[in-house]
């Protein structure tokens, strides 16, 4: 008995296997549960961009367009859904600078039809550092054999410290795609390009130009280096009733940005921006008299005023919060700058150049820490200055975010000499106008001051 029990339980073991083996789908739970573990299992689909790599201005030329086609692998239903990732975190040092919160906008369409904005993601830790890479958010669409996405990207300056320099910000960026059970059902990259694009006006520098018959012009900024400024614009006459003209913070194509002008009996005046480029400066306001004991005036490039004496010594006059024209006591900064001919500054925190008779010149950086002296020790620029008549620091005249310099000749002739910003050191990185020069034009010497 004992041993026909164990053939009786060894038959019945292979009876239970066998059919088993040898079932029919059906038995298993029917033809849809095996063609959705076969669509999950399968290998994903491809994703194919249209018309090759896309060039992507970051500026204000507006959206350009993505396409890419998704063929999905037989037997995906429902939903499909899936992001754009970027392949780099940003790069805080590119220009420098924070990430602008627009720095990409985006809309979908897929098959024709529009889905709106979507969504960008820009992951930073609590510290403000970047921790993952950038991702678009794709719209959840109904599958189908092939997806025919249409997605506009709008980028600003901000966007090009996407990727490195280094790479020229040329990016792959993979695209994923998934089903509701989060299996990926087509996967592939599209190539990208962020090139530098016009800046906001905000951003593009302006300079100004007094006629001898006391006219002053306006030039506002292109952003092109070929062609850096637009036609001149009439600010208005009687300007040659002032000894000296010099800004507080660089003008801009906006409007933006201020004027101190002082007159023969010594007078400062101030003219605040206005916003508006056609008529960019409001009424003037007496600051006060007495600044006739100065042989020159310049802005500090943050909104203050340094002047120098007739003995040589620098003053600081530091703006006060909400500016206007208002300032500090003065602050002796040091002497021995009557060696210096010329005098600008750069726009933003990036310092003041002067030049020497020998035509040397010297750049002075803005300190990192304040309250502090305006400028610290000088370096020097290069030599062979002495070549031009006026120099005029400005904003950014091309598309690279460096403030520029333009420089007149003896004959008439302006140059552009636009900035470079030196590696190191990678906390502080100085900016220097590139001893390589561009001609702007002729017939500049019909202008008696140069701002």
């Amino acid at each position: 008995m004992t041993r026909m029990r164990r053939t009786v339980t060894g038959a019945a073991l292979v009876a239970t296997l066998v059919p088993l083996a040898l079932a029919a789908p059906e038995a298993l739970g029917g033809t849809a549960a095996h063609a959705a573990t076969a669509a999950t299992t399968a290998e994903p689909g491809t994703v194919v961009q249209e018309g090759g790599r896309l060039t992507v201005p970051a500026g204000e030329e507006g959206a350009v367009t993505l396409r890419f086609t998704a063929t999905l692998p037989a037997g995906v239903t429902g939903k499909v859904s899936g992001a754009l990732h970027l392949p780099d975190q940003l790069d805080g040092e590119a220009g420098g600078g924070e990430v602008s919160d627009r720095a990409l906008v985006s809309t979908c369409a897929v098959d024709g039809v529009a889905y709106g904005a979507c969504p960008w993601k820009f992951p930073f830790n609590d510290m403000g550092f970047p921790f993952d890479p950038p991702s678009l958010t794709l719209p959840s669409v109904p599958a189908a054999t092939t997806l025919a996405y249409a997605v506009t990207l709008d980028a600003d300056e901000t966007a090009l410290r996407l990727g490195s320099p280094d790479t020229k910000r040329d990016l792959d960026a993979r695209v994923e795609l998934k089903d509701g059970t989060g299996a990926v059902v087509a996967q592939g990259t599209v190539q990208l390009s962020f090139v530098p694009g016009t800046p906001r006006a905000s951003e593009r520098g302006t300079l100004h130009a007094r006629d001898r018959s006391g006219v002053l012009w306006r030039y506002e900024g292109t952003s092109l280096t070929t062609r850096p400024f637009e036609r001149r614009k009439k600010v208005g006459g009687g300007w040659q009733a002032y000894t000296v003209v010099t800004p507080l913070g660089k003008p801009n194509a906006a409007g933006g940005g201020a004027l101190v002008a002082r007159d023969r009996s010594g007078i400062l005046w101030y003219y605040g921006g206005t916003g508006n480029p056609d008529a960019p400066f409001k009424p003037r306001v007496r600051i006060g008299g007495g600044w006739n004991q100065y042989t020159a005036l310049t802005g500090d490039s943050v909104g203050g005023l340094v002047a120098r004496d007739a003995s040589g010594v620098l003053w600081h006059y530091e703006t006060k919060h909400g500016g206007g024209g208002n300032f500090y006591g003065r602050v002796k900064v040091g002497g021995g700058w009557n060696a210096y001919n010329r005098m600008t500054t750069l726009s933003g925190p990036n310092g003041a150049l002067a030049r020497d008779a020998a035509g040397a010149l010297w750049k002075y950086d803005v300190p990192q820490i304040a309250p502090g002296p305006p400028f610290t020790r000088k370096q020097l620029v290069g030599t062979g200055w002495n070549r031009y008549d006026a120099l005029v620091g400005t904003g950014e005249l091309g598309r690279d975010q460096n403030s520029d310099l333009v420089a007149r000749d003896a004959s008439g002739n302006l140059w552009l000499h636009q900035g470079e910003r030196l590696d190191e050191p990678r906390w502080n990185p100085t900016l220097y106008p590139s001893a390589t020069r561009s001609l702007i034009g002729g017939g500049w010497n019909t202008y008696d001051l140069l701002i």
